[in-house]
């Protein structure tokens, strides 16, 4: 112990003897493998619990500073987080790297294929999820002092394949071998209650208080895993809640002598955190993610009181040492949740309960889309959660009053601010309550963030205009570039030094060099390198041979009809057609990427990755097109093949309506490994193309104000096809069975839902992104200056990482300073 105190901040880097000795150790007593016995699964275990014990020291200092120094603490609650593998991660952010290469190296091992073994943590799907991985990264990198609290899926959302064409979901078991970055914290179980009744009575001081009885309960059971700092002796912990049943539901079952009832009850009981995003189109899916969403409300909220507990008994000084952050309105049961423990167990007031609650919250909103927000039926929280829809309407009541004192007699502005909407079913207004209850609310883009204001939430901002704020999204750069892309990473720290790993302004400084032939030339050399590979990725598993001399156009992201990869499909029809009617057409060569998943129940979506491979099939069979033009369709788009693809982008596909994106950070990954925007101007790209200039990125479409104005002004999509003779054409095959000869009617849905709805108006915007792709394939032809705008992408994307983000988030809303790290003795570190 003593030596522990003694030792340096900063441990000398271990020799490849420590390292090689290290995971021997593992490999024969952790695994108990020799090399005549270990599978390739069993050597990236050994380096795994390797590479876990260089950071568990730092990780137990970690929180021990926490605790001593009594920091205040940021707690990101997020219904997924998206870390996809850990091991690479780690090792870049504990700057071993070169050193586990090296020494594996000796023992005749390839750290890059044992790291290929590790399976993407399915914790996540989308843009949400990946954005909360980045926080995280930041969070450790800057020293705050922060917690990710979320759930432990069993099987994550689902691993997509594709069947002639066509998505299945098959379950996703990334748990099913060991999970090696995981710690099972058996102390910390807490009792999660559903459903039962509630009892008024009153206190010995004649205050009305209520008890909530005759609950079903699940257990909460916390499974914490290491987010390291890059550079620092920083550790923080994600840490996720698996459901668990009581000992009491099942033996009572089991008692009576129903022992099948008891395994039922037990498995009904830990559905709860088997599977991310269940079928909310059926009653039964729907109910589930309710549950879902208050486990991890009620397991992180009593979390944090018994770790506030530990050093103070006042409640009043909550909100000085607790910040809540809430990503989206998922976790927003966190806020009833907490009001319900200051008023029914901690015996507060309900002033002091409701103060204290405000200051401690903040909300994250994450989508435009209205039919996104979400919105529960009364009926459904009364039988489930009948306390909190007690608080709920308490709450809106208290809320509403006030509100009449600013508007008085205004009896519409008031039934569009309450938490509680009568069209319709009955039902509650997540994102009111949270607005309501969170004295910071933020967009995630200045477009988005001014939709916030201005349109969504105009009614709230009257009302609190002090309470709204921006914080444009970011990415870790560290993962997305430094990790992610090698050979680029290693380039440009050959030039402009390695500060931008920490500091990614430090990018400005290869404006300088974007004309520089000889840097041009190895630039242009490192993407061809990533586009080979992913060339090799999808011949592999695609069976289909591209060329990575081809102009490599990427649109990767979950598929939704706002995102517009029909427009995408519609383009590359046109350009089929014109290879076809053009025989020997002096067009730049191009290979188009989709990959993404849809939802299991989204009809459209499903039909559109169904359209997509039907078209690709046509295309890559067709000799006519076969130097000019490929279609791909990875499937199970996740991290790691996110990976692959960003490095070898030409042109980013960002095309989404304007206004519809909340912020979108695909397209900040894209542009940061030196991709060129075509896209919108909708989310960040506006602020993309701010900071990169006009001229190194392609914009069409309308903006949000005349999509508005196109849309009160009455908007007949079919018009649109009849005077363009190329939609009009590209619309005829599809509708007309082109690419489904065998099925001519298969894709006439999506047609018709064009023809008569086209809600995101795809075709009022497709002249302009036709031309847009033709001034794209223009620039393609002259390779020295699309390299130097793709120098200059890079060069651009400062502002664009999560450190930023967090730094303003930490300033601005949560009010938490860095805190060193030391070395301490060993206590009480939950």
């Amino acid at each position: 112990m003593i030596a522990a105190e003694n030792a340096p901040d900063v441990p000398l880097k271990p020799t490849a003897t420590d390292l090689q000795r290290s995971f021997m150790r593992h490999l024969q007593y952790t695994l108990v493998k020799d090399k005549y016995s270990a599978t390739t699964a069993d050597l990236y275990l050994a380096l795994a619990f390797a590479v876990r014990d260089m950071l568990a020291e730092r990780w137990l200092d970690t929180q021990q500073s926490y605790y001593i120094n009594d920091a205040k603490r940021v707690y990101y609650i997020s219904m997924e987080f998206l870390v996809g593998r850990t091991l690479g991660n780690s090792l870049i952010n504990l700057g071993v790297m070169e050193e586990w290469e090296n020494a594996l190296m000796e023992m005749g091992i390839d750290l890059k294929d044992i790291a290929e073994t590790e399976w993407d943590a399915g914790l996540g799907n989308g843009g949400l999820g990946r954005l909360a991985a980045c926080f995280l990264d930041s969070m450790a990198t800057m020293s705050l002092p922060a917690y990710g609290y979320g759930i432990r899926y069993e099987y994550g959302m689902f691993y997509q394949k594709i069947i002639n064409g066509a998505q299945y979901e098959v379950p996703d078991n990334w748990l099913r071998y060991e999970y090696p970055w995981e710690f099972g914290r058996q102390e910390h179980l807490h009792k999660i209650r559903y459903e039962g009744r509630v009892e008024e009575y009153r206190d010995t001081d004649g205050e009305q208080r209520h008890t909530w009885t005759d609950t079903h309960d699940v257990m909460a059971l916390a499974y914490d895993v290491p987010v390291p700092g890059y550079g620092n002796q920083t550790v923080n912990t994600m840490r996720l809640w698996s459901a668990k049943s009581t000992r009491e539901f099942e033996l009572e079952s089991f008692n009576r002598g129903n022992y099948v009832g008891a395994v039922e009850s037990k498995m009904k009981t830990e559905n709860i955190s088997k599977v991310l995003y269940p079928a909310d189109h059926m009653a039964e899916g729907k109910e589930l993610r309710l549950r879902q969403e208050y486990f991890l409300a009620s397991a992180t909220v009593q979390d944090i009181f018994y770790r506030f507990a530990k050093k103070h008994d006042d409640l009043l000084l909550l909100p000085e040492k607790v910040a809540i952050q809430l990503n989206d309105t998922h976790p927003t049961l966190a806020i009833p949740e907490l009001v319900r423990i200051l008023i029914d167990e901690k015996r507060l007031s309900w002033e002091a309960a409701w103060d204290i609650s405000v200051r401690t919250f903040a909300y994250t909103n994450h989508t435009i889309l209205p039919e996104a927000l979400e919105k529960w039926p009364v009926r459904m929280l009364e039988n489930i959660l009948p306390r909190h829809l007690q608080i709920i309407y308490r709450i809106n009541d208290h809320f509403l009053k006030a509100a009449a004192t600013r508007f008085p007699g205004d009896s519409d502005r008031l039934r569009r601010l309450s938490i509680v909407g009568e069209d319709g079913e009955k039902h509650i207004r997540m994102a009111h309550l949270a607005i309501v209850g969170s004295h910071s609310i933020n967009g995630v883009s200045v477009l988005h963030s001014d939709i916030l204001r201005n349109s969504l939430f105009r009614d709230f901002f009257a009302l609190w205009p002090e309470r709204f704020n921006n914080k444009t999204n970011g990415i870790t750069q560290r993962r997305w570039l430094k990790y992610a892309n090698p050979w680029l990473s290693d380039l440009i720290s050959s030039k402009i030094g390695d500060g931008w790993v920490t500091n990614l302004e430090e990018m400005r400084k290869l404006r300088a060099l974007a004309d520089d032939r000889d840097f041009q030339q190895q630039w242009q050399e490192v993407k061809r390198a990533n586009k080979q590979r992913l060339a090799d990725h999808i011949y592999r598993n695609n069976g289909i041979q591209v060329s990575a001399d081809t102009l490599f156009d990427c649109q990767t992201k979950r598929i939704h009809e706002y995102k517009r990869q029909l427009l995408n499909v519609l383009h590359v029809i046109t350009r089929y057609n014109r290879i076809k009617a053009n025989p020997g057409l002096n067009i730049a060569p191009r290979t188009v990427i989709f990959s993404g998943k849809a939802a299991p129940s989204y009809y459209m979506a499903k039909l559109i990755i169904r359209l997509i491979n039907a078209v690709g099939e046509v295309i890559n069979n067709d000799p006519e097109a076969h130097d000019l033009l490929k279609v791909v369709f990875l499937a199970n788009y996740n991290v790691s093949l996110a990976e692959i693809v960003f490095p070898a982008a030409d042109l980013s596909e960002q095309i989404s309506t304007a206004g519809t994106e909340a912020s979108g950070t695909g397209n900040m990954k894209y542009a940061l490994n030196g991709a060129l925007t075509i896209g919108t101007l909708d989310g960040a790209n506006i602020e993309i193309m701010e900071e990169v200039g006009r001229d190194n990125i392609f914009i069409f479409g309308m903006n949000a104000e005349q999509v508005d104005s196109l849309k009160h002004a009455g908007y007949r999509p079919s018009d649109y096809c009849r005077h363009n003779p190329e939609l009009q054409q590209a619309m005829d095959m599809i509708a007309g069975g082109s690419f489904t000869p065998n099925d001519p009617g298969l894709f006439k849905p999506i047609v018709d839902s064009l023809l008569v709805h086209d809600s995101y108006l795809l075709l009022a915007d497709y002249a302009s992104y036709v031309a847009c792709q033709d001034e794209v394939d223009r620039l393609y032809r002259h390779p020295h200056e699309w390299t130097r705008r793709s120098i200059l992408n890079t060069a651009g994307m400062g502002k664009f990482s999560s450190d930023r983000t967090i730094a303003e988030y930490a300033r601005d809303i949560w009010d938490v300073k860095p805190e060193k790290v030391g070395r301490h003795n060993r206590r009480d570190l939950a």
